[in-house]
């Protein structure tokens, strides 16, 4: 007779399926709670993301909240560019150190491409499991997992997260959705940012135009093209702001100038062909390039990254160009820039031909004071004085000898004020109201230069110099006054400076000392010094730089005036 079981094993049976059902509902629960967890983590970092409008700070959340949320040990949020390549790459975990031991960073090849290609998410367990990872560069920390995913705004995709490293194993697809869930609601924080963005840049910008428009037709300054520059430099990021105009025979002249190298830069001439001006103004549409190399012609230009070149063109006439550059390998400018750029030129091109008109009408009237003053010198000051010379001479023929010297010497100061008032009344009929004298340019370019220096320089003239001093010498005659006060403010420390600017029938001359440094010994003559000598040498003058005896420097420049045909 078999022997019965013992009380004990009745209940083991159903004891170890109530344990097991009990372990599946603890496990259930756990899974439960963590689920619960990593979706109050989710909920936390949509909160996180939302509550920044600043879009440089929106796109570092996003990242930093994507590390969190999957437990990543790297992680990074790349912004593509209009050209499909990566134009921002914001990383998390890798210390500013090793970022700057790697060197350049990543522009959207190999899996991070495939990423922006395909605009899908991709996820996998190893980095090597996939022919299209390229490996990492040097002093590069290794990882291995990887999951990518697209962010898209408004349907199209701006950027993708990309993490690396899981912390306790590999990533899962219930991390790939919550990545997915976070993108979605990353997707609203930037297109708000980005939104936001725009509308302040609007503001900046209306606020420029609104500047520029009120200082124009204010009449209070001459420097209308400067104006404009200097609005735009103080709106947009950017290195350097020019504007540049046509000046005939297809040469470009830049007329305003902020920003680096913009003293040295004032008044330069290059050719309009092939450069990016040309091209703005040959077209009428915005130009661009993301680098713009140093011009052989321009001696001081420095070398430039993203630069784009928008034309002034108002009531169909092109007034010139503005240029608006950032240094190399700086981040190209956005189309909402060059759209907020584009609507200011027109805008501002009206405002400028506007204030022209009215600088036009003033100048007419100026031309009509100064005829009818040079009439009323010819008509009635010479002519009395003239009488009164003629007296004189009656009135020394009889007289004395003694007295006859004392009057023949008033007769000559007679004359002597007659010719400079016939010299004054042609300099007043002869003057083009297009062209502004070289008195009013010096003067420009010495107040442009006084703020680099201690003190305003001292200006003074001798002789005749708008009548004798025109065309092509006088611009020579510009630049060596505006390369002298550049190197001033760049070599010398000076506290004072004295300018001078003398001619006679044959020679013009150039001087300018200063109470600086001097001369370095053994110094050789830089670039914008040689074309000064080159300028000289081409009229037959020449150019001297030496060490005053009281310290400081002296240049000394001249040339020859041209010689006017006889008709």
């Amino acid at each position: 007779m078999a022997e019965s079981p013992a009380p004990d094993e009745y209940l083991d049976a159903p004891r170890s399926e109530f344990e097991r059902t009990i372990e599946d509902l603890v496990e259930s629960a756990q899974k439960v709670l963590a689920t619960q967890g990593r979706l109050r983590n989710l909920l936390q970092a949509n909160r996180i993301v939302v509550e920044e409008l600043e879009i440089e700070q929106v796109l570092r959340r996003i990242a930093h909240a994507a590390v969190s949320l999957v437990n990543a040990d790297y992680g990074a949020l790349g912004v593509i560019a209009p050209d499909g390549h990566l134009e921002q790459f914001i990383h998390v975990g890798i210390s500013e150190e090793d970022a700057v031991a790697i060197g350049h960073l990543p522009e959207g090849h190999g899996l991070l491409g495939a990423v922006i290609e395909e605009g899908a998410a991709i996820r996998l367990e190893h980095l090597d499991d996939d022919p299209r990872s390229v490996g990492f560069p040097a002093h590069h920390p290794q990882m291995d997992g990887f999951l990518g995913v697209p962010i898209r705004v408004r349907g199209e995709v701006f950027g993708d997260l990309y993490l690396t490293n899981r912390g306790g194993g590999r990533f899962t697809r219930e991390d790939e959705e919550l990545v997915t869930a976070l993108a979605a609601t990353a997707g609203i924080a930037i297109e708000n940012a980005r939104l936001f963005d725009e509308s302040r840049r609007r503001q900046r910008w209306s606020a420029a135009l609104a500047d520029v428009t009120s200082a124009l037709l204010s009449g209070e300054s001459d420097n209308v093209l400067g104006i404009v520059a200097d609005r735009v430099a103080s709106v947009i990021d950017s290195d350097l702001v020019c504007v540049v105009v046509p000046d005939g025979n297809d040469d470009l002249v830049i007329e305003a100038a902020r920003g680096e190298g913009s003293l040295e830069l004032l008044g330069q001439r290059y050719h309009a062909e092939s450069s990016l001006v040309g091209k703005a103004l040959d077209s009428g549409q915005v130009a661009s390039t993301l680098r713009q190399s140093t011009r052989p012609e321009l001696h001081h230009e420095p070398d430039l990254g993203p630069t784009v070149a928008i034309p002034l063109v108002a009531f169909g006439r092109p007034l010139g160009a503005l240029t608006i550059s950032r240094k190399d390998f700086s981040a190209r400018f956005t189309a909402a820039d060059l759209e907020m750029a584009a609507d200011f030129a027109v805008q501002a091109s009206v405002a400028i031909e506007l204030a022209r008109g009215r600088a036009d009408r003033q100048k007419l009237e100026l031309v009509e004071d100064r005829n009818r003053i040079a009439r009323d010198l010819h008509d009635h000051v010479i002519q009395r004085l003239f009488g009164s010379g003629l007296s004189l001479q009656a009135i020394a023929s009889a007289s004395p000898d003694p007295i006859q010297l004392r009057i023949g010497e008033q007769v000559d100061a007679i004359d002597a004020a007659i010719s400079e008032i016939r010299t004054a009344v042609f300099t007043l009929t002869s003057r083009s109201s297009d062209a502004p004298a070289l008195r009013h340019r010096i003067l420009d370019i010495v107040a442009d230069a006084s703020p680099g220096l201690a003190r305003a320089p001292r200006l003074s003239f001798g002789g005749p110099v708008d009548l004798l001093i025109d065309g092509e010498l006088a611009d020579d005659v510009v630049a060596v006054v505006r390369e002298g006060l550049a190197n001033v403010i760049r070599h010398s420390g000076a506290e004072t400076t004295d300018v001078s600017i003398t001619v006679d029938d044959e020679l013009v001359a150039v001087m300018i000392d200063d109470d600086g440094r001097g001369l370095p010994s053994g110094s050789r003559r830089a670039s914008g010094t040689k074309n000064l000598a080159d300028r000289a040498t081409v009229r037959g003058g020449k150019l001297t730089l030496s060490t005053r005896g009281s310290g400081g420097t002296h240049l000394h420049w001249t040339a020859r005036l041209p010689q006017k045909e006889s008709s």
